[in-house]
């Protein structure tokens, strides 16, 4: 599994979810392995013998027990998965931070919110034109922040259309869908580390290029952080203004021309 036990408080429930099926099914699948060879053994042609050799229909008990097998081990794994979905989605009410997450084809913004003061935010510059070349190219990697020890809800929205936030580790993704607000609720632990992460939804021709990186850091690393971004200028909302699927009119079809292409915090 890419990840480890403590890192989030989801991460356990979710390896052993995982552990568990694989060992029902590696053990249904000697169970069938064997049955396959005793049967190919025991009831092979002879020597001697010609024609097919024995043949068994209808074999009642045996039909009903691979029946209900496998409804069994179906019915089994959804109740589970259900219940760990249920406790993994289950909202946390009065989180330590929270944040918004943008996605827009093909990069990330994030929204950092502050209690009592304005938020701010960060928009990442990725797949852009190369000025000299004609060719998209790949800028530097946007990169999430997050406090360790603390509660978390994150708001997923999208800007143009379907993307997927997947932070490898967290073992959890989920889709951001235009005009669909959705939010992740988690708890970090204490390991404080650079994590993976990457759009899981096929949004468009760069999508495979639609990369993050999330930096675990202690809260006053994650606070030193966000006075940086204020001191840099960028404070404020930024909202459904700049998605090109709005329907807002003052939208430039392009966008690229209100774009500063000599500040990394603006957005393309």
């Amino acid at each position: 599994m890419p990840s480890e036990p403590g890192l989030t408080n989801h991460v356990d429930r979710i390896m052993g979810l995982w552990t568990t099926s694989w060992i029902v099914l590696m053990g249904v699948g000697i169970i069938t392995w064997g049955l396959m060879i005793w049967a190919a053994i025991a009831y092979r042609r002879r020597r001697g013998q010609t024609g097919l050799p024995v043949q068994l229909r209808y074999h009642m008990p045996i039909e009903i027990f691979f029946t209900i097998v496998p409804v069994v081990l179906v019915a089994g794994f959804f109740a589970f998965t259900a219940r760990d979905q249920a406790i993994i989605e289950e909202p946390i009410e009065d989180p330590d931070y929270s944040l918004t997450v943008y996605g827009k084809r093909w990069s990330w913004d994030f929204v950092y919110e502050r209690e009592g003061q304005d938020p701010v935010y960060y928009q990442g510059i990725q797949v852009q034109n190369d000025p000299e070349t004609g060719q998209m190219r790949a800028d530097s990697l946007p990169t999430l922040y997050l406090p360790t020890n603390s509660s978390i809800e994150i708001t997923l929205e999208a800007r143009d259309v379907a993307h997927s936030f997947w932070v490898v580790e967290f073992l959890y993704k989920k889709d951001l869908i235009p005009g669909v607000t959705n939010r992740m609720y988690f708890e970090t632990g204490d390991q404080e580390r650079v994590l993976r992460g990457k759009c899981a939804e096929l949004c468009g021709e760069y999508h495979a290029a639609m990369l993050f990186n999330v930096e675990l850091v202690s809260p006053e690393e994650y606070d030193a952080y966000l006075e940086s971004l204020e001191e840099q200028g960028f404070v404020g909302e930024i909202g459904e203004s700049i998605n090109p699927f709005s329907g807002d009119e003052s939208v430039d079809a392009d966008r690229d021309a209100d774009v500063d292409t000599t500040n990394e915090g603006e957005d393309r």
